[in-house]
């Protein structure tokens, strides 16, 4: 078997001290870590206790040399979501589980936050990971489903429903705003708990409407949550 690419990104260190928690950025297709890291540093107040980290993914973009995609996209093959996600899945949990040992924290002290690309990701690894994380917040993605089925098809596949805040701006020009609706859709049929929060205006980018309404849900489902060793 093959071994798994390692991925690594930039790291905000708790304001508090010794980290309680831990917030993995997911970034966009075409972008890096460092277009979300900056999040964190918006959310310390909130969220004191929580390390941040943002890793790159695994691939260079075939549309942007520069920026890293976590798996191609065409818009030609209408399987190649559900294919990207399934193979990308696997390198983001060994990331996710290596970066929770070197913070010695539990598998309930982690949350997920993806934009785009990175959303899809979050939801797909998040909704795997044998213990669930305390939250995933998806801003202007979707949740791939498989595809050859509905989402009750991923029933089998699913081993934790942590809440879901999915937020997308009514004028996105990339992903539809629909696609909220769909995911929040497709998640009550797996029985994960989400809430969805629509920016007026806002085009596939994160308002600071949007911004707050994440950092105050990671806030509350932390604290719903306390770390366990």
């Amino acid at each position: 078997m093959a071994e798994l690419p390692k991925i690594d990104g930039p790291r905000i260190e708790p304001k508090s001290g010794a980290a309680k928690q831990l917030v993995v950025f997911l970034h966009g297709y075409g972008a890096d870590g460092n277009d979300l890291i900056e999040l964190g540093r918006a959310w310390q107040q909130l969220l004191p206790d929580a390390a941040f980290v943002s890793p790159h993914a695994p691939e260079p973009c075939g549309q942007s040399p520069m920026g890293r995609q976590w798996f191609p996209l065409t818009m030609r093959d209408p399987s190649e979501r559900w294919r990207g996600v399934t193979i990308a899945g696997p390198v983001l949990d060994k990331f996710l589980d290596d970066e929770l040992q070197r913070r010695n924290l539990p598998p309930g002290a982690l949350a997920l936050v993806g934009f785009s690309q990175g959303t899809m990701m979050a939801l797909h690894a998040g909704l795997r990971r044998a213990a669930a994380p305390a939250a995933i917040v998806g801003y202007s993605g979707m949740l791939v489903l498989p595809s050859d089925g509905p989402p009750e098809a991923m029933a089998t596949q699913i081993k934790s429903r942590p809440p879901v805040l999915l937020v997308h701006g009514d004028s996105d020009e990339v992903i539809p705003v629909q696609a909220v609706m769909m995911a929040a859709q497709g998640l009550a049929a797996l029985e994960v708990p989400a809430e969805w929060h629509i920016s007026p205006g806002v085009g596939h980018g994160i308002d600071q409407e949007g911004l707050r309404q994440g950092g105050e849900f990671l806030a509350r489902q932390f604290k719903a949550r306390p770390a366990v060793m």
